[in-house]
């Protein structure tokens, strides 16, 4: 009778932790009214990794290409100005994170009188009665307004429609966010040179930041030996033939063909599965008392997790839009596992787009 207890529990332990989900999203794909929305995720190299300018000419057949899919909605891997807003107001929380991947408004604030949050309600209220041939004046303003809402990319958008004798001060641009608007001397970057550049070819009026800084926090309460777990763990993977692939192909970047090569091999599947195996599988598996590598793998899960659900409220009032999201080549397979969640989402290949 004994036995027959201790197996009866352990057999109702075991079914108790093998819960299997009573749901699966995908089974609603296609149970929905209109179109699907249809998203295209393109893994992108860190640009400002190269050390060196790019022309637009090395980056216009990768332009090309996906100007085919004709984006209504243009997502980059940047930090929105509610976000850094969030981080400035808990810095003892997210450590360096506002100083590492936000800028400053106060002379946006000067310039237009508004400050993030006011900016961020003006744009929106602007954008719902937005004409259809807007005028120098309003450009100039909406630039400024962006400033001001912690969006410079956005105000690129806005700013890059002028025609180059427009782009001048007015209509809240003073000498300050001039500077900031000419960008001498800035790095190349995917964010400028990839999503701002298409928005500006498509006549689109912004692109959408979604990154999300604010897992951060697993790595503030980490212990202190976190960080050298993970050095440990970044110099074995380092070492890897996926590593050594793409540093020789980065370093031999130097024409607008190469350009396109790179971005070609980094959107392959077996390149994709590549970046998981050596980076967040690797780390699971690293054996620490605290299993750091664990630890580093649920920021990452949870950065992208949020990034995701930003993706997602991005396209969530146009509903069959296509929407092109930009973001560094080891967030693409998460981005697509996740987003084909989404009942609505029909992913599109980008290596299709790409050749």
């Amino acid at each position: 009778m004994r036995k027959l207890c201790l197996l009866f529990t352990l057999l109702f332990s075991s079914t108790l932790f093998a819960q299997t989900p009573a749901f699966d999203p995908r089974s609603w794909k296609g149970a929905h009214a209109g179109p699907a929305t249809e998203v295209l995720t393109l893994g992108s190299m860190h640009l400002s990794e190269l050390g060196r300018p790019i022309t637009p000419a090395m980056m216009e057949p990768l332009l090309a290409k996906l100007m085919r899919f004709k984006p209504d909605i243009i997502t980059h891997e940047g930090i929105s100005g509610q976000q850094c807003e969030q981080l400035r107001q808990y810095k003892q929380t997210y450590a360096d994170m506002w100083s590492t991947y936000c800028w400053g408004t106060d002379a946006a604030e000067m310039a237009t009188g508004f400050t993030v949050a006011q900016a961020m309600a003006e744009i929106e209220r602007n954008l719902s009665t937005w004409p259809a041939a807007p005028d120098a004046a309003l450009r100039r303003k909406m630039a400024a307004l962006f400033l001001a809402a912690n969006d410079r990319p956005s105000a690129q958008v806005q700013w890059l429609q002028l025609k180059p004798a427009e782009r001048k001060l007015g209509d809240g641009i003073d000498s300050d966010l001039l500077k900031i608007l000419e960008r001498n001397g800035a790095k190349p970057n995917e964010t400028y040179d990839i999503a701002v550049a298409l928005a500006v070819k498509l006549g689109l009026q912004r692109v959408y930041a979604v990154d999300d800084h604010t897992a951060d926090s697993i790595s503030t309460l980490a212990q202190a030996g976190y960080a050298k777990a993970l050095q440990a763990h970044f110099e074995s993977a380092g070492t890897s033939p996926l590593v050594q692939k793409y540093s020789t192909q980065r370093d031999s970047l130097r024409s607008a063909a190469d350009m396109l090569a790179m971005y070609r091999m980094l959107n392959q599947r077996d390149i994709q599965i590549a970046f998981i195996e050596n980076d967040f599988a690797a780390a699971l598996r690293q054996e620490t008392p605290e299993l750091y590598g664990r630890q580093y793998v649920a920021w990452m899960e949870t950065r992208n997790l949020r990034m995701v659900a930003n993706v997602r409220a991005a396209f969530g009032n146009q509903p069959g839009a296509r929407v092109l999201n930009i973001v560094g080549a080891s967030h693409k397979a998460y981005y697509d596992a996740y987003l084909d969640l989404m009942h609505e989402v029909k992913l599109v290949d980008a290596v299709d787009i790409l050749k």
